[in-house]
């Protein structure tokens, strides 16, 4: 296939809507029925179960899907590769990053890099650390920001900062003021955690079961701002880590538990051959977090 059959058929793949895959393309939808039937003539085989106007991917399209976006992923990475050899100054990274990192971390590194480097563009997107995860395995990304480091392989991985993680709890609270805790003590408790696939719910998780209790979970959120939110309203305790900004009404109380922290760092795919802005980028990360003063 080539780059345009890749986008059409990609585009129809992930829509499933003849007429949709067709105002997104700019095409007629004639044209794009045509060019889906010429492509399963090519194979011999139908690629979605027609339901009505609706299509569904079939086994033998998923299989085809899979490969046609992994291609369209490397030809955009080569058109990349080709306009930052052209202009080095200049250049495209896709940077993913959790949402707690997009009042301080992320901004912070994409302004500095940007002080120094030129005029290099950025496309942003935040998500769970799972979603996140994939979109660089997938080539969706180039970077992504995510804490803890991820156990898929085919990773790329660099360390960027350790951030403590700590107790929230009410300003009232009677352990708000407490110079540390463990969280054996607070078997009874009641949290407010993160949904799970975010990075710091596996951080909970992980701690909880290293301190031998089952939390008792009485809300979950997508957001650490929300988090915080619902501990200031009293509705439960949460762990978030000492760098996010907590709302009056929250109280922060250390941890006395090893490894109550959480890694902070860039991952990409190893398979893939970074971009100059990309690879730029890593370093400028890289060397600013030996800049970066220690906890």
């Amino acid at each position: 296939m080539l780059g345009a059959d890749l986008e059409w058929f990609t585009t129809l793949a992930e829509t499933e809507n003849v007429s949709v895959a067709a105002d997104r393309l700019h095409v007629a939808q004639p044209t794009l029925s045509r060019m889906l039937a010429r492509l399963e003539r090519r194979l011999g085989v139908t690629l979605f179960d027609r339901h009505g106007k609706r299509l569904r991917l079939n086994d033998y399209g998923r299989l085809y899907y899979e490969h046609a976006r992994r291609a369209r992923a490397e030809l955009l990475a080569g058109e990349q590769a080709v306009a930052d050899r052209a202009n080095p100054a200049r250049g495209v990274v896709r940077l993913s990053f959790l949402h707690s990192f997009g009042s301080g971390l992320a901004p912070q590194l994409i302004g500095e890099f940007r002080r120094v480097s030129g005029r290099v563009d950025f496309t942003l997107f935040q998500g769970a650390a799972e979603v996140i995860t994939r979109q660089v395995l997938d080539g969706d990304a180039d970077l992504a920001l995510v804490s803890p480091r991820p156990g898929a392989p085919g990773l790329g991985w660099r360390t960027l900062l350790n951030q403590p993680v700590v107790l929230a709890v009410p300003a009232g609270h009677r352990l708000a003021g407490q110079r540390q805790i463990r969280l054996a003590e607070l078997a009874e408790a009641e949290f407010i955690a993160m949904h799970p696939g975010f990075g710091m719910r596996r951080v909970f998780d992980e701690l909880c079961a290293a301190a031998g209790i089952a939390p008792r979970i009485a809300f979950e959120s997508s957001d650490l701002v929300t988090v915080c939110g619902l501990v200031a309203a009293g509705l439960g305790v949460g762990l978030v880590p000492l760098e996010q900004s907590v709302p009056p009404g929250v109280a922060l109380v250390p941890l006395a538990d090893a490894g109550a922290s959480r890694d902070v760092g860039l991952i990409w795919s190893a398979a893939a051959t970074p971009a100059e802005a990309v690879r730029r980028f890593r370093d400028f990360a890289t060397e600013w977090a030996t800049r970066r003063p220690a906890w």
